[in-house]
């Protein structure tokens, strides 16, 4: 199978990330973690297989992810955890807004994270 056919595996758990809402690489990359120029050449994880970063997701429709040792949550200061919790959960609810309105790649990041990309682009 060529390795466009693949379709996006997860680097941890070797299955297939069927669903955008499911992604770890999407995900990080709405919120900014994730360079546009470098998401074409970034792993893919189920957001479940990254922990640390799916604790964050505050959300009744997202069942709860714990993370345990040195980035579990609740070692971690309160605000900071506040900030990334309302981070993560807005981006997690773009990932919905981009398959439900069937945005073109380069609207799916929050605006902020959009804005921040702009300025980077125009200052280059």
């Amino acid at each position: 199978m060529a390795k466009c056919d693949e379709g996006y595996i997860c680097e941890v758990c070797g299955e297939d990330v069927a669903e955008i809402t499911d992604s770890d690489l999407y995900l990080r990359y709405v919120v900014g973690m994730v360079d546009p120029e470098t998401l074409h050449t970034t792993r893919e994880r189920h957001i479940r297989c990254n922990p640390a970063l799916g604790q964050f997701i505050v959300d009744d429709a997202f069942e709860a992810v714990n993370c345990t040792g040195p980035f579990d949550k609740r070692d971690l200061d309160p605000e900071f955890v506040r900030q990334r919790e309302d981070l993560i959960t807005r981006g997690w609810r773009r990932l919905g807004e981009v398959v439900k309105h069937r945005l073109p790649i380069v609207d799916y990041p929050l605006p902020e994270v959009a804005r921040r990309n702009q300025i980077a682009t125009d200052s280059t």
